[in-house]
């Protein structure tokens, strides 16, 4: 082993994403600048350290929250960003250190893009660790042992997560024609969720399941009966998902490590999207050429596109969310209740009003809001119509009808922004694996993991076999249900001012 003495260009630049270094964050993620530890040349591997804090964390019976940790790495002075890889996988792998403070746990997946960490033990409240440390196997990543020491850059990212464990459930409620997964001889009942094995669908009625469709909720309308292949992510087995959707913040950090050619597929200020640098609908990014920007880096992230939330997804290592997933985040393993929000009751509150300067700590004022919805122009703040920052519900001691929270308290699921998914409604999406993405986008800066839904010719720029649930700040209370359908198939691949996104991981 050989220990690096001077690491004057081995440079890092901790990425904080809820905001960059604002202490104002939903829960305050911060990640330090780090250092190098030891390198092996034999090996061709070097160890990371870095210090980790983040508010409001939880493990119980139930489930845990976490934050994805990965390496981004530049050989040529910044010009372009690479995904880094890790050493080995399993829990706390030797040479991993989980560093002093909170005890956690290091969870490096198969794939080695990245770690997961969360508590080692039942608890809540603040983790706060000190001398992290990851092993980057740069050998495998092609990079030799004296660039890495003499002219390699490269930043520590995390992103908050939350785990869903693996569980039955059901989907759908049958309020209306909208909430559309039922089944039973009565077609009266949800689709109980039980296993991922392949599942036959009819569009008669039958004691397995049935399905509604027509417009926007899906093309199999007239189909007699279709199966939702057995790799398409039903939200039984466990897998992970953003606390939040993608902030201006997480979007801003992920667009200033693109080349020049990558960032104009994903410039969301040209024509295509806001067609401005000024602010619409609350969105303040702004970009030209060099860095983009954001007044409002935890505001929730408007006017992605389908190939943005997808290639976001990819640079990241994470993927996207079927529409199954979706309602497992909100209702969990509670009965189906007619009509409930993600929250798992009837009732709502529109948000109305803000206090204090729209920096991180801004709060909703209305008496027991919970949701932003219906086309409110917002008093107090920045005012005018728009999403809200992530998390603007939640409190160190709200409960979940308070704070809006899903089932396994993922935010915003009803209302703030659509949420992009993959759809059940059509071949197309059902065609959908779940793979993870791999860190890495074409050259045109789009997503390019093979099976995920919009691929044309190896890169997605297509918004087939994809749709929306949950709900904007603009829609009516009847779109933010849980089981709400009206758009669960609409391929829609524009910027508009209502979608969102947010990522899981397998």
């Amino acid at each position: 082993m050989k220990r690096l003495h001077d690491a004057k260009r081995l440079l890092f630049g901790a990425v904080f994403f809820m905001l960059f270094s604002s202490p104002a964050l939903a829960n305050h993620l911060q990640l330090s600048e780090g250092d190098v530890g030891d390198q092996d040349t034999t090996a061709h591997k070097i160890s990371v350290r870095f210090d980790l804090t983040w508010d409001n964390s939880w493990r119980d019976a139930v489930n845990y929250d976490a934050v994805w940790i990965f390496l981004k790495y530049s050989a040529d002075d910044g010009a372009t960003w690479h995904h880094a890889t890790m050493s080995q996988s399993g829990t706390n792998p030797s040479g991993f250190s989980r560093g002093t403070g909170t005890a956690v746990d290091l969870i490096i997946p198969s794939d080695l893009k990245g770690l997961f960490v969360r508590r080692s033990e039942n608890g809540t409240g603040s983790v706060s660790v000190a001398q992290m440390s990851l092993v980057w196997d740069y050998g495998v990543d092609g990079l030799a042992d004296a660039t890495v020491f003499s002219s390699v850059l490269f930043k520590v990212i995390g992103i908050e997560m939350v785990y869903v464990p693996e569980a039955s459930f059901y989907a759908g409620d049958n309020a209306e024609s909208d909430a559309s997964f039922v089944s039973g001889s009565a077609d009266s009942d949800p689709w109980h969720i039980t296993g991922e094995t392949a599942m036959l669908v009819t569009n008669t009625a039958s004691n397995g399941f049935y399905y509604q469709s027509g417009g926007r909720m899906g093309e199999d309308a007239t189909a007699s009966a279709f199966t939702v292949p057995a790799p398409f992510p039903k939200g039984f087995t466990g897998f992970y998902a953003m606390k939040y959707e993608i902030t201006e913040g997480q979007w801003c950090a992920f667009f200033n490590m693109l080349s020049s050619a990558q960032q104009s597929s994903r410039d969301l200020t040209d024509a295509s999207g806001k067609n401005t640098d000024g602010i619409v609908a609350r969105n303040t990014i702004s970009w030209t050429t060099g860095l983009a920007s954001t007044t409002r880096p935890d505001r929730a992230c408007s006017f992605l596109s389908w190939s943005d939330a997808a290639a976001y997804a990819d640079w990241a290592g994470l993927r996207p969310l079927s529409e199954l997933e979706y309602e497992k985040l909100a209702r969990g393993t509670s009965p189906a209740l007619n009509g409930e929000y993600a929250w798992g009751t009837t009732t709502m509150v529109g948000a109305t009003a803000l206090s204090g300067s729209e920096t991180g700590a801004e709060t909703v004022t209305t008496s027991g809001a919970n949701c932003h919805y219906n086309n409110v122009t917002l008093s107090g703040g920045d005012g005018s119509s728009g999403p809200l920052r992530a998390g603007i519900f939640a409190t160190s001691a709200s409960v979940r009808g308070q704070s809006g929270a899903g089932f396994y308290g993922n935010m915003e699921l009803s209302g703030n922004l659509f949420e992009r998914v993959v759809t059940v409604g059509n071949a197309t999406g059902r065609a959908f694996t779940g793979q993870n993405g791999d860190g890495a986008l074409s050259t045109n800066g789009n997503a390019n993991t093979a099976g995920w839904p919009g691929l044309v010719s190896g890169e997605v720029t297509s918004a087939a076999g994809t749709g929306f649930r949950g709900g904007s700040w603009f829609d009516s209370m009847d779109r933010c249900r849980a089981s709400d359908r009206n758009a669960a198939a609409f391929a829609d691949n524009s910027r508009g001012s209502t979608y969102g996104f947010r990522a899981g991981r397998s």
